[in-house]
């Protein structure tokens, strides 16, 4: 228990490294805002009002508000635990240098995930309060809304880590890229799931963004139900696998 309170150095490498790097660290909340603005903003003019899956009319700035709060989660987690995890690992060799320390590898995979945790969900906070003042909350549910991207957090974090430790040159990245674009465009989040074709709409439930989406949809509108809990179940699920399949992966390319 001692060694693996040592992810918490992890952390504040991190910290201190972004230091001089914040408007990097900050570019990932931009995209979803302007999102929001270009699409859920200026198509909003166009299309006034959405029918949600659950019944509910809504205008579609609302409809697509929360699901850009569940993409800068996703986007907050995936930025760090893919190039910069990456770069540590295969070339800059920190790891490495960090077991010459008490640390274990377990701590690395801990530490990096959580600053993963840190990052979108920093991102997940300014949205939420920009969100806030444009009137696009809408319930007091979305008082969990931050811990609800954490969790969304969380399971791409671990996923996204686990998936880096078995790439070997920056070309496979466009992989992940290949994934995480058509997830972020056809997850529900500007068009509702009823809207596709039934046999898409299977593969569309089976994407972890599509879940994250309706977790902060039915927050932020106040349209919580029992499906909430399906697809909550279904992040921390998927974040537990990830975050033990990454400190597996991470302990055998540094022990071995």
């Amino acid at each position: 228990m001692l060694a693996l309170g040592l992810a918490r150095v992890v952390i504040l490498r991190n910290v201190t490294s972004f230091r001089r790097g914040w408007p990097v660290f900050l570019s990932g909340f931009f995209e979803p805002v302007f999102y929001l603005f270009s699409i859920g903003v200026g198509l909003g003019a166009l299309v006034k009002t959405v029918t949600t899956d659950s019944g509910a009319v809504v205008g579609y700035a609302d409809f697509v508000a929360p699901a850009m709060l569940a993409s800068a989660a996703m986007n907050g987690a995936i930025m760090d635990v893919t190039f910069n995890v990456f770069h540590k690992l295969r070339f800059a060799k920190l790891y490495d240098t960090m077991l010459a320390t008490p640390a274990a590898p377990k701590d690395i995979a801990v530490g990096e995930v959580t600053w993963a945790l840190i990052r979108g969900g920093i991102y997940s906070a300014g949205f939420l309060i920009v969100a806030l003042f444009m009137g696009f909350v809408h319930s007091w549910w979305a008082v969990l809304a931050l811990p609800a991207a954490l969790v969304i957090g969380a399971a791409f974090a671990g996923v996204g880590m686990w998936a880096t430790t078995y790439m070997t040159t920056w070309q496979q990245f466009e992989i992940i890229f290949l994934i995480v674009q058509p997830m972020f465009l056809f997850s529900a989040t500007f068009f509702p799931l009823s809207s596709y074709p039934e046999a898409l709409q299977w593969v569309v439930r089976a994407t972890p963004l599509y879940h994250g989406v309706v977790l902060e949809r039915g927050l932020m509108l106040g349209d919580v139900g029992s499906g909430l809990v399906g697809s909550l179940a279904y992040l921390l699920v998927l974040g537990g696998v990830g975050m033990w399949g990454a400190g597996r992966r991470v302990e055998r390319l540094l022990l071995t």
